[in-house]
């Protein structure tokens, strides 16, 4: 079910950032001062890899049952609505103080690649079949 979950999660939200990255790079181009395209660029770059990572989570829960990379999958979504949501929102004007909330994001994307990292050295260590 886990595979499933985050197989899904991360399959949706690359869709959505190459429809974001479109928006991004033909209606917004016209319309955002120079620094805020920038800002939603890195959001949009963040969704991409983090949704990529999601579908490497999908293969690590079922390669390693049981292991901690269903914890990893979580903390990249949290990364992305985290990460992503605030930038985007400052892009399109929202108070600048929401950017002290980013790094959060950030902390999850980094916890969640050294959750996936020890899920992998943990399941090798064991022997874990693969599926």
């Amino acid at each position: 079910m886990m595979t499933r979950t985050f197989f899904t999660a991360g399959a949706l939200f690359a869709a959505l950032a190459v429809a974001l990255g479109a928006f991004g790079a033909h209606a917004l181009e016209a319309r955002l001062s120079a620094d805020r395209l920038a800002t939603f660029e890195v959001a949009v770059r963040y969704q991409m890899y983090h949704a990529l990572a999601l579908l490497a989570v999908a293969w690590a829960v079922a390669r390693w049952p049981g292991s901690s990379a269903a914890t990893a999958g979580w903390l990249f979504i949290a990364g992305i609505v985290i990460f992503g949501g605030t930038l985007y929102g400052i892009s399109f004007g929202a108070p600048r103080w929401l950017g002290a909330i980013t790094p959060i994001g950030g902390v999850c994307f980094i916890a969640g690649w050294v959750v996936l990292a020890l899920a992998a050295w943990r399941g090798a260590a064991t022997g874990a079949p693969s599926p």
